[in-house]
């Protein structure tokens, strides 16, 4: 979950600034979190206690109603609705939060059942659906990888789930893609991509686009996959709010303790 957090923050001065180059600042001034890592915090909350993804969502959201970079105009719309229901979204935000299902739970049958209930609440389509089970399926692959074997399933699966031709679909380099058709594919078409952590975040930033969300996706995966540098996620988690870094602490402990200990 925490390199979700750490592409959040590390794209989101790039978002509507966007850069090509690999070489650019991982944390200049005005990094933040945004929506991705409020949305991704709601939903490890909702583990932690059990309650309706839907349910934390909307809470959480509501706590941080102008996070940098702002909500998407529908999912707004959702949450401050009096009766928010589903409105058939295939944006990537069905994706970006998912990641702390792909680190709660170990049977893939319970793994696309939990993501796809993360999903229906708002982005009840069949691609936002398909997307937030890609991700989060991909993510407990790559964490539970013992034979060295992970990134060819997870290859596999991408194949299987978007096609082998897949790689003739994503976006272009520079270009907005908030669908999960679009950024899901890409994302993992990035990591695959990857030599380490910080390779994999510089190389999903400055692709361009919507480089705060696909930063946090290809860092759900690589923070699956590699050894997150202690130095990124000490400088990360200065920017978390103490409501949000008691939830990153507690879930990590409860599913990530590696991590606690990278931080101390």
């Amino acid at each position: 979950m925490i390199g979700a957090i750490i592409g959040d923050i590390v794209g989101s001065t790039y978002e509507f600034h966007n850069t090509r180059d690999y070489n650019f600042e991982l944390f200049p001034e005005g990094s933040s979190f945004t929506d991705d890592t409020i949305c991704t915090i709601a939903i490890a909350d909702a583990i932690l206690k059990k309650i309706p993804y839907k349910d934390s969502l909307i809470d959480w959201c509501r706590r941080y109603p102008h996070p940098k970079g702002a909500y998407g105009a529908s999912f707004s719309r959702w949450i401050n609705s009096s009766d928010p229901q589903p409105y058939d979204s295939f944006g990537n935000g069905a994706a970006m939060r998912v990641s702390p299902i792909g680190w709660a739970f170990n049977n893939a049958v319970r793994i696309y059942h939990e993501a796809a209930e993360s999903a229906s609440c708002s982005h009840s389509h069949e691609e936002g659906i398909k997307g937030a089970a890609m991700i989060a399926q991909s993510i407990s692959m790559l964490r539970t990888d013992y034979l060295g074997n992970s990134k060819k399933e997870v290859r596999k699966a991408l194949m299987n789930t978007y096609g082998s031709d897949y790689e003739d679909r994503l976006p272009i380099a520079g270009v907005w893609d908030e669908t999960c058709m679009g950024c899901v594919p890409l994302a993992i078409h990035l990591f695959l991509r990857s030599r380490n952590f910080e390779d994999a975040i510089r190389l999903a930033v400055s692709y361009g686009g919507d480089s705060d969300t696909l930063g946090a996706i290809v860092g759900s995966l690589a923070g699956a996959f590699y050894t997150i540098p202690s130095g990124i996620s000490k400088k990360a988690i200065r920017y978390l709010p103490k409501d949000i870094l008691d939830v990153v602490l507690r879930f990590s402990e409860r599913y990530d303790p590696y991590f606690i200990q990278t931080i101390k």
